[in-house]
């Protein structure tokens, strides 16, 4: 697992990405209230804003920590189905309950894995998060 300075998180298997928010920064949010995720098919450049987060307290961007075209959204958290009806049934806790797990944003499709080389180690970003 792979960290940005801007607090989101990479498992890579493949040249498939997986991308969401930390524990720290589902924390710093608090309540989670909705989530404005990338548009599928869309190719981005490395820290592209690709969305946003909407909790009780603020709305922070989302960017991407690599460059690639996103191939999918977590069905859990998005406002439309995969068949694009409306999803009534969101998750948005999921990403603060199980931010590493159930809480996943996106999947990309790496242009460059060097992109990963960029990111930080959980040592690293814990040195971080404490400092």
């Amino acid at each position: 697992m792979k960290f940005s300075q801007e607090h989101e998180w990479v498992t890579v298997k493949g040249d498939i990405a997986t991308v969401g928010i930390t524990e720290y920064a589902a924390d710093q949010l608090g309540d989670i209230v909705y989530v404005e995720l990338p548009e599928i098919d869309t190719e981005y450049g490395k820290m592209d804003r690709v969305g946003s987060i909407e909790s009780v307290k603020t709305v922070s961007d989302l960017f991407t920590p690599i460059g690639g075209t996103v191939i999918e959204v977590n069905p859990a958290i998005s406002d439309t189905t995969p068949d694009g009806d409306v999803n009534d049934d969101q998750h948005f806790e999921y990403i603060n309950q199980d931010a590493y797990d159930k809480g996943w944003l996106f999947k990309i499709r790496m242009s460059d894995p060097k992109d990963l080389d960029d990111l930080m180690n959980k040592e690293e970003y814990d040195a971080m998060i404490k400092a």
